[in-house]
């Protein structure tokens, strides 16, 4: 496993591999890393010759110092966990590195994925992250990335970015990690209690209600259904619940058979914030 820290370093391995003509692939992430991203490093495996994994905690994502200042660094755990995944390159810059000083200021017009449902509870963070994985795609030139099908609304900012920058490069939705009762994947998993846990099951089970009586019931039917199997299993405080069309993530009245939809649930439990979403088509 190779590790660079500078872009030219990255570079320079990188043009070689182009020059044999490997197909490469990306897979962007802040370190703290769990199954969730392993699998990542799997799925690119799969369909790319080498594959980069960078490691970077973003500070244009976000909103408050705060967090940026308390999110978990364990880059030495990261490091073993990718060499044991026999991931090829760790790409593993510091901030000035990045953000050298001289960039011009950054916007992309994402339009409503900038403002609704994750946007609107963490402003400015979607530009945050595309700032950095433009970078990234600027400098690694990947054939392919993969990202997470958990943060479904980030994936869909990055296609509109990709759409408007036209950049050669293909997004890879790889499936969310979920343990064997469907809990999905994340580190915040781990400062719930062995009861939490149980109790946000539930989220995965009124996702799968809404896919299984989506010919069957009405979208108004559907959201009531899953908000009632919530309400059953007691303190889960529902931030958001919404049935909406996959690209625009607009929510949508009724299912349309040429569209595509997704059921998107952010809730609270134990004072921790989850997120889970169930594509329907």
């Amino acid at each position: 496993m190779k590790i660079f820290k500078t872009q030219k370093e990255l570079q320079s391995f990188l043009q070689g591999l182009r020059e044999a003509a490997k197909k490469i692939a990306l897979v962007p992430t802040m370190g703290a890393l769990h199954e969730g991203h392993l699998s990542l490093i799997r799925e690119a495996q799969q369909i790319a010759d080498a594959t980069v994994c960078s490691i970077f905690v973003n500070p244009t994502q976000f909103n408050d110092p705060k967090d940026l200042e308390r999110y978990p660094r364990p880059i030495q755990n990261d490091l073993q966990l990718l060499e044991a995944v026999a991931c090829d390159v760790v790409f593993l810059p510091e901030v000035d590195e990045m953000y050298p000083g001289d960039d011009m200021p950054w916007h992309i017009d994402l339009g409503e994925l900038d403002q609704i449902w994750e946007g609107a509870k963490r402003p400015g963070h979607f530009q945050g992250v595309t700032q950095i994985v433009y970078k990234l795609f600027q400098l690694v030139r990947p054939d392919v990335a993969c990202f997470g099908q958990k943060d479904f609304q980030q994936v869909m900012v990055i296609q509109r970015l990709v759409d408007i920058k036209e950049l050669p490069v293909r997004i890879h939705i790889c499936p969310t990690v979920r343990n064997q009762d469907g809990l999905a994947l994340s580190s915040r998993n781990l400062r719930l209690s062995d009861a939490g846990r149980i109790k946000a099951l539930a989220l995965y089970r009124s996702l799968a209600f809404i896919k299984n009586y989506k010919t069957a019931k009405t979208v108004d039917a559907l959201k009531d259904g899953a908000l009632q199997i919530l309400a059953q299993e007691g303190d889960i405080e529902v931030e958001y619940l919404a049935i909406c069309e996959r690209r625009t993530l607009r929510e949508v009245d009724l299912l349309l058979p040429h569209k595509q939809h997704v059921a998107l649930l952010v809730a609270w439990v134990e004072g921790v914030r989850l997120i889970d979403n169930m594509l329907l088509d």
